[in-house]
């Protein structure tokens, strides 16, 4: 391991915004972030694959009563948004360490209000289709995890990835209010987004690789 990863994963192991495998927390929020971690009643919005956390982190500055969590795998990742985070005591940030497949062991049923999805690896080749996170076996997680009339939003620049996501959610009976666009910056869906850029749109995107955007509820059950 490099050095600036030994130095960025000590640092996360000293976060409160960091859970993480070792700490107390971690295995034990399922149900109890808002009365465990954040110490209050608002909603929950989480952001998957969230890399440096940039969603997270624009959002926990924008709305300070809503809680905001980033999951990702990738410690080196996290510590990012989760520094930045703490610097800005935005306290309702908070930045989960574990495999998206996972979720379960960590949320309850209904503990989520919002999901976002911003620009994730689309995994382009048809082998690696099941673990593209759209993929129908993570709707399911999703799916037991929101709250009744929870939105889940995707941002990606990757036509193939946003093409079959479409796909997949149209051969679902589940999904209501389904809307999307090819190019999010030249659409009224735009205002949902925040204007926030991460790092990763800011260097792919271009005129000839537009921002699209898409948008979901799960029908009541």
């Amino acid at each position: 391991m490099s050095r600036g990863k030994t130095k960025k994963f000590a640092q996360n192991a000293i976060r409160r915004n960091v859970i993480q495998p070792g700490k107390e927390l971690f295995g034990n929020t399922s149900g109890k972030w808002r009365s465990e971690y954040f110490g209050n009643k608002n909603p929950i919005s989480i952001e998957l694959a969230c890399g440096r956390g940039e969603y997270t982190v624009g959002q926990a500055r924008l709305f300070p009563k809503k809680n905001f969590i980033g999951v990702d795998i990738k410690g080196d990742r996290i510590w990012k948004g989760s520094g930045i985070a703490e610097l800005e005591n935005l306290d309702n940030a908070a930045f989960l360490r574990t495999q998206i497949q996972l979720l379960e062991e960590h949320f309850a049923p209904g503990e989520i209000n919002e999901i976002w999805i911003v620009f994730p690896d689309p995994r382009p080749k048809d082998r690696d289709e099941r673990r593209r996170i759209t993929n129908p076996r993570f709707l399911e997680i999703y799916k037991k995890l929101v709250a009744p009339g929870s939105w889940i939003r995707l941002k990606t620049d990757n036509t193939g990835f946003f093409e079959y996501t479409i796909e997949v959610l149209n051969t679902r009976n589940d999904i209501e209010d389904l809307e999307f666009t090819g190019d999010l910056y030249a659409s009224d869906l735009r205002t949902e987004c925040f204007d926030i850029i991460t790092r990763y749109e800011e260097k792919f995107h271009t005129n000839d690789n537009k921002i699209k955007y898409l948008k979901f509820r799960f029908t009541a059950s």
